[in-house]
């Protein structure tokens, strides 16, 4: 028997025989499907039922009154993550499939499942009667249905059937063994041989069908099975996928040894098959019967808590589920999500990944209950390059509250699975920075501060409501801390909250506000953002991407870009929709410039000095009342990212103070501390192959310069480039500059806690609402905590 000769077409061919067939030969065709089914009915009934002329009467109605147009919907195709590179890092299925066309299907694949399931495939049309009139005299001797006489276009029918079924029950109709279904099946398959080529049916059939272990479609087999594509599959491999459509729940490799002797049974048989039709060789088919399986199981994980980068892919699937543009509703959206076949080019940056993730596990382990977690993003892009946390991502065995894992998206808002994030601190202390330089400014400009501060009037916020706090204290570091002129750099170096809450005042609240909110502030709750007096202390709580997007603004010299993982989508027809930086002009350039420059100073002369990463960085170290958070947000021209740090059981009940974290005792966590150390070896390793782009400098003729009665000569901001003169290095102890007594505070250079906010009458331990945010209920996680923990 030659397979492919001119009475028949070779698989992925065209067959002159289908394209010459005329319509009365359908017609007879058809007829003869009727004589067929008549017989079929009287052949399987005539053992049950005695009115055979009754029931085929029945069922031949039945049989015209059909409907010959079969609905066929969109298969269910799995959506692929990429990497800004290309490399896929999640997926979402509800079916494991990936549709080929049949160029890319071996060969040798077409003529084994031809074999196996229907060898006079390429001479019907849609029904082998030699075959059905075998399946009958079977099934009559059986007094049931035991053989299938079905062909391959039938089968295609069955499947699509399955997949358009709307419930169990008419899942469990579209298969049950009845003569009435298998007439519907008929007059649908003869509908489809009209309709398309065989090689469009054989495709169709091949891309539909289920090959076991979670695998739709010869694709996704081939990948499932072999590690391999269907385009390269040999011999052996194609007719082991071909053996194991008619059972692949008996013949699931990955199920055990049984199955897989099954497996080879079944692959043996089609091998044989395929000789004796003389589709190969029978010396090739004998070669491939004595070789082993061969299986390379290849897993094929879907949804984030497989993924490598769980956090990052947990962003992008929040970001589909509630953006618009992928469906007005959230179940349109899941079902682009899960069915598509979507391809999702994301803005992961797996180096810059790997390098958070690595910085964040050498400082706080996953076992810590207090948390670290990363954002990093690309100025004048908006563009995430990692999301990182020190938990593992998933459940805690037994749905404990607190452990290794983590199902909390760490690093993101609750928009995209973060949760209510910790207060900023200092870090806020830039918006007001920003605003003071806009308004004139100048670096050296500043104003002698008391000991302690009252916000007892002067702030309004941007509704113009007053919302002074009298009964509220703010102090520098620990409380204690004597005043002393400030200007805005030494201000800004050394975190002093007092000279901060005065700037504040002096250029508006809601000023400060209007700026940080031009930056794409928003609080991690999504609710608005409190604007009270601290709010450059940092009384909002945040998450990393805001914060670091927030930064980035003044990387890119004002230009606020929206944080974005998702850079292009290709629908499963090819059609591809590049998604563009979503940006505004938030700062006025020269002001963004002169921020970075006093910015970089707390690397040198500030609470982060002696860390620094070898090239331009700015930052802003955070530390918050109690010791509830800490955090550290910084940037240089190609790359912004921000650390934060907190108890996951809540951050008021649980400060950072007299705790273990990553194997080593703190007694109390500031900015510097932790934070700090993450970012600078996060960013190091992340902007290791990037050359350095310096900052702009800043306009000195407009920011250089000012006037702070008492500020010493040594104390004022300094040119670009201009040298460090005397003394021991910046940010130690200066030539003929004595450390006053006294302990922190004291000395505007002395480290400190940059957040220290106490009530004034009474005492209480925990600031009041309007100075910094408190629980709701005191025995529930304050903000900060993450519930259910």
């Amino acid at each position: 028997m030659t397979f492919g000769s001119a009475a028949r077409r070779e698989p992925g061919g065209e067959s002159a025989r289908r394209r010459e067939r005329p319509v009365a030969a359908a017609v007879l065709l058809l007829a003869g499907a009727g004589v067929a089914g008549g017989l079929l009915v009287a052949g399987l009934a005539l053992p049950a039922v005695g009115g055979a002329g009754v029931l085929a009467r029945d069922t031949a109605h039945d049989f015209f009154q059909v409907p010959a147009v079969l609905r066929e919907a969109p298969l269910p195709e799995r959506t692929r993550l990429l990497d800004r590179h290309g490399r896929v890092f999640a997926q979402f299925y509800v079916q494991n499939r990936q549709s080929v066309a049949i160029h890319r299907i071996a060969p040798v694949m077409l003529k084994a499942i031809v074999a196996i399931e229907d060898a006079r495939f390429y001479e019907h049309a849609g029904l082998d009667l030699k075959g059905t009139l075998r399946a009958i005299i079977a099934n009559t001797r059986a007094g049931s249905i035991r053989q299938g006489g079905s062909s391959l276009t039938q089968q295609l029918v069955k499947n699509i059937l399955l997949q358009n079924a709307r419930s169990e029950s008419e899942r469990v109709l579209a298969r049950a063994p009845s003569i009435r279904r298998k007439l519907q099946e008929l007059r649908y398959a003869v509908t489809l041989e009209r309709k398309y080529t065989k090689d469009q049916i054989l495709t169709r059939y091949l891309n539909i069908t289920y090959f076991g272990g979670g695998a739709f479609g010869v694709q996704a087999a081939a990948r499932r099975f072999f590690g391999t594509s269907a385009a390269a599959l040999t011999l052996p491999q194609a007719a082991t996928l071909a053996g194991a459509v008619r059972t692949p729940y008996l013949t699931d490799p990955t199920l055990g040894r049984r199955h897989q002797r099954r497996l080879r049974e079944r692959r043996d048989l089609v091998l044989d098959r395929m000789a004796r039709l003389k589709m190969v060789p029978r010396a090739a088919a004998d070669a491939a019967r004595a070789a082993p399986l061969a299986l390379n199981p290849r897993p094929e994980p879907g949804g984030c808590a497989e993924s490598d980068f769980p956090f990052f892919c947990l962003y992008v699937q929040r970001e589909i589920g509630a953006n618009p543009a992928f469906g007005q509703t959230r179940a349109e959206r899941e079902h682009r999500l899960y069915r598509d076949g979507l391809v999702i080019r994301t803005s992961l940056d797996r180096t810059a990944q790997r390098a958070a993730d690595h910085a964040i596990a050498a400082h706080v382990h996953a076992k810590d209950s207090q948390v670290a977690a990363e954002a990093m993003v690309e100025p004048g892009t908006g563009r995430i390059r990692a999301l990182a946390a020190s938990k593992k991502y998933g459940a805690n065995r037994g749905d404990r509250a607190d452990g290794p894992r983590t199902t909390y998206n760490l690093a993101a808002d609750m928009a995209h699975g973060g949760g209510q994030g910790f207060q900023a601190g200092s870090t806020f202390k830039v918006f007001t920075l920003a605003t003071a330089l806009a308004k004139g400014w100048r670096f050296d400009q500043g104003f002698d501060t008391p000991g302690s501060f009252v916000p007892s009037s002067g702030y309004r916020d941007c509704s113009g409501h007053r919302v002074d706090a009298p009964d509220t204290v703010i102090h520098n570091a620990g409380g204690e801390g004597r005043g002393g002129p400030y200007s805005i750099a030494t201000g800004t170096w050394q975190s002093v909250n007092i000279f901060y809450m005065m700037l504040e005042r002096d250029v508006g609240l809601c000023d400060v506000v209007r700026t940080a909110r031009s930056a794409g502030i928003a609080r991690a709750d999504g609710r608005p953002l409190r604007e009270v007096p601290t709010f450059t202390l940092g009384a909002n709580e945040m998450d990393p991407v805001t914060v670091a997007a927030a930064f980035a603004t003044f990387g890119a010299r004002g230009r606020y870009c929206r944080p974005q993982a998702i850079m292009e989508i290709a629908e499963r027809d090819g059609r591809r929709t590049p998604i563009r930086p979503s940006c505004t002009g938030a700062i006025e350039p020269a002001v963004a410039d002169a921020v970075s420059h006093i910015l970089t100073g707390v690397f040198t002369r500030g609470t982060m000095r002696g860390q620094g990463i070898g090239r331009d960085a700015a930052g802003k170290t955070g530390t918050n009342n109690g010791y509830t958070s800490a955090w550290f947000a910084g940037y240089t021209p190609d790359l912004s990212a921000a650390v934060s740090l907190g108890d996951i059981r809540g951050a008021y009940k649980y400060p950072l103070t007299g705790v273990e974290i990553g194997g080593r005792s703190y007694g109390g966590v500031q900015g510097a501390t932790l934070p700090g150390p993450i970012w600078v070896a996060s960013m190091e390793r992340a902007l290791r192959d990037v050359p350095p782009t310096p900052f702009t400098p800043p306009d000195l003729a407009r920011f250089g310069g000012g006037s702070t009665p008492g500020l010493r000569p040594e104390d004022q901001a300094l040119g670009p480039g201009e040298p460090w003169d005397g003394g021991e290095p910046p940010g130690g102890r200066r030539r003929g500059h004595r450390r006053p007594a006294g302990g922190p505070g004291a000395d505007p250079f002395w480290p400190e806690v940059e957040v220290y906010v106490l009530p004034r009458r009474p005492r209480w331990s925990r600031p009041p609402a309007d100075a910094v945010p408190a629980p709701a209920d005191p025995a529930a996680p304050g903000p900060g905590g993450y519930p259910g923990w």
